[in-house]
């Protein structure tokens, strides 16, 4: 699928009028790193990244690290870093200092880049700071064939060199699998995979499909009743179980509720943190698909 070098403009703050869910509190920070700039275009790709996607550009250190300050005084209880692709910023390593002096910190990364000079030097972070580091390698197959049929040739090999990189070096990442329509996997054949490659306690993330970005077009839509609903924010635990409650993602263009809708039109929040510790609505299918699947990005 071609990508498109153009600046897009981001969407528009918020205008949306739906069922809307209360600000809790800053647990979970969430930087887009690398905005919408990845080294591979996959096929199910919810932010529709790829090599040449500018609609959230890196973010400087100093927007991270600003960011980073601001949510240490809001109570912030960890951080995760996203893309694109995290690993391809210049300054990945000092990022990842200013995140470890503050709070736990989590890595989603498609471990293409994780070559064994570079997960040494995660290994050292991992043992020696003061927080914890997870780092989550994201796959869609235990075979290269599984595998490479929606992230792209070549992806499957590069991403278990990874891996057994990280492995080397004392880190034991979890592989992220989005749970695709078309595709019947089990945890078992990914702990075997992950076993072969060093890690001796394979632990998995199981994705649902959100029918947004490339994979509105590759799988089925989202039908019209997929929605939620003021009756279903009445119940007094949503609020803490929808991951927008209490958390916040920052890319380049603004402040969203969530790493998911970054590219959602209306979705935009505010253009800095403090602007947008905000009740906001939830009415966007993807919220749907959280709450029914009790899903977090984080957890």
């Amino acid at each position: 699928m071609a990508e498109t070098s153009a600046v897009v403009p981001h969407p528009s703050p918020m205008t949306s009028p739906g069922p809307a869910l209360p600000f809790l509190g800053l647990d979970t920070l969430w930087l887009q790193v690398t905005g919408t700039v990845c080294n591979i275009a996959c096929r199910h790709c919810l932010v529709s990244a790829g090599p040449k996607v500018f609609k959230h550009r890196m973010m400087t250190v100093e927007q991270c690290a600003t960011a980073l300050r601001t949510a240490e005084g809001h109570g912030l209880r960890e951080v995760w870093f996203t893309g694109g692709e995290p690993f391809l910023h210049p300054e990945i390593l000092q990022i990842v200092d200013l995140a470890l002096e503050r709070a736990p910190l989590g890595i989603l990364t498609n471990g293409m880049l994780i070559h064994d000079d570079l997960a040494a030097a995660l290994g050292r972070r991992f043992r020696e700071a003061e927080y914890n580091m997870e780092i989550r390698v994201s796959l869609d197959g235990p075979t290269e064939q599984g595998n490479d049929r929606v992230r792209g040739k070549g992806v499957f090999a590069r991403a278990t060199e990874g891996i057994r990189n990280l492995a080397r070096h004392g880190i034991e990442p979890i592989v992220a699998v989005t749970q695709l329509d078309d595709s019947e996997l089990s945890q078992a054949q990914f702990a075997a995979l992950l076993r072969g490659l060093g890690v001796e306690r394979p632990r998995v993330k199981w994705i649902p499909p959100f029918r947004i970005g490339r994979e509105d077009g590759r799988g089925r839509a989202y039908e019209t009743w997929e929605s939620l609903t003021r009756e279903d924010l009445a119940m007094p635990e949503v609020s803490w179980t929808l991951q927008c409650g209490t958390g916040r993602t920052l890319t380049s263009e603004g402040v969203y509720p969530c790493p998911i809708l970054i590219n959602e039109p209306g979705r935009k929040l505010a253009d800095d943190l403090e602007g947008a510790l905000v009740d906001h609505p939830v009415d966007h299918p993807a919220c749907y698909t959280c709450f029914v699947e009790g899903f977090s990005c984080s957890s």
